[in-house]
């Protein structure tokens, strides 16, 4: 995450003295051979601390990302698109259960987690806290930001801890669907009518700073990076999945005609690495910690869907009981 290194830095050097060194060293050596880390096997406390975060915000991510492309549903193009739109949302949902899953094997409760996301405490990725003000917004989403975590969870589902590990896998194997439904999307609408390529490349420009800073902070100031990836809970730095993510999709825009709004960008003929100009990164840390266009509206659905459905969960967890309506 964004700032605080100083004080990261100072907590991870004190967490891993505490600790007894003969089992981190073999903790490390099981990593460095490759092996998975299940739940009963030992851990360092901060690795547990990492990756209860890490697999928290990816389970928050899903849910709440599942938000601005639901609203487009009932105002999709056709019924066909409505059904597809559907099932992809609630493929979002499933993930999302799957990484509570995952999360909950490392000791935190499933209800910890929704209500630290209820109440700001936990965070999710920032590309969710922008409006879909059109159908093209929709589209870009369900293309280019799946494209995006496509790269980030291929790369961790090859990761140390086995859960985590396993949940990526299967949810890899759908966000490749949803990634196709996209692209046919994006295409059905640059290569339509001039207001359709027009509202196409205006979604173009409106997610363009949102999808870069999507990856995360660049790796000279990302705090969390270097643990994780010693760990291998994170395979691929920021910038190494930024720069893939631009190698495979920037051609492909173009093909189609359209335009990115950073005069900047361009692929380097000597390193073969491209070049930008390098995000806003205090609207990144802004939006990431509550103060984007759509936290407070994002936030609010969550708590909503949380209290009507407490009935639910009530009723299962204790189907004896007499069930309780809340005033009006």
């Amino acid at each position: 995450m964004y700032g605080g290194g100083n004080s990261f830095e100072a907590m991870k050097a004190t967490a891993l003295t505490d600790e007894d060194p003969i089992k981190l060293a073999e903790f490390e050596a099981r990593i460095d051979r490759g092996e998975k880390i299940e739940p009963s096997d030992w851990m360092p406390q901060l690795y547990r601390k990492q990756l209860t975060r890490m697999i928290e915000q990816h389970a928050h991510s899903e849910i709440i990302g599942a938000l601005p492309e639901g609203t487009w549903i009932t105002r999709a193009p056709g019924f066909k698109r409505k059904l597809a739109l559907m099932a992809k949302v609630q493929d979002e949902v499933g993930h999302a259960q799957l990484l509570y899953s995952a999360a909950e094997t490392l000791g935190k409760p499933r209800e910890e987690m929704i209500t630290d996301l209820i109440n700001g405490k936990s965070k999710y990725s920032n590309i969710f806290n922008y409006p879909a003000f059109t159908w093209a917004d929709s589209c870009f989403i369900s293309w280019l930001v799946d494209a995006g975590a496509i790269v980030n969870q291929i790369a961790n589902s090859k990761g140390s801890y086995g859960p985590y590990c396993r949940a990526l896998e299967r949810i890899c194997a759908e966000e490749s669907f949803h990634l196709k439904y996209g692209h046919h999307c994006v295409i059905h609408l640059a290569t339509g009518t001039k207001v359709q390529r027009e509202m196409m490349q205006e979604a173009f420009n409106r997610w363009w700073t949102p999808m870069m800073h999507f990856f995360g902070p660049s790796d000279k100031i990302s705090v969390h990076s270097e643990i994780l990836m010693r760990w291998k809970v994170k395979m691929s730095s920021n910038d190494e999945c930024r720069q893939q993510f631009l190698d495979m999709y920037v051609p492909k825009i173009w093909e189609l005609g359209l335009t990115l709004p950073d005069e900047n960008l361009r692929k380097d003929p000597e390193t073969g690495e491209w070049q930008f100009t390098e995000p806003d990164w205090e609207e990144f840390k802004r939006v990431i910690n509550g103060d984007g266009p759509c936290n407070k509206e994002r936030l609010a659905v969550r708590r909503v869907a949380e209290e009507r459905g407490a009935w639910v969960r009530q009723a299962l967890l204790a189907p004896k009981a007499k069930y309780v309506a809340p005033l009006a």
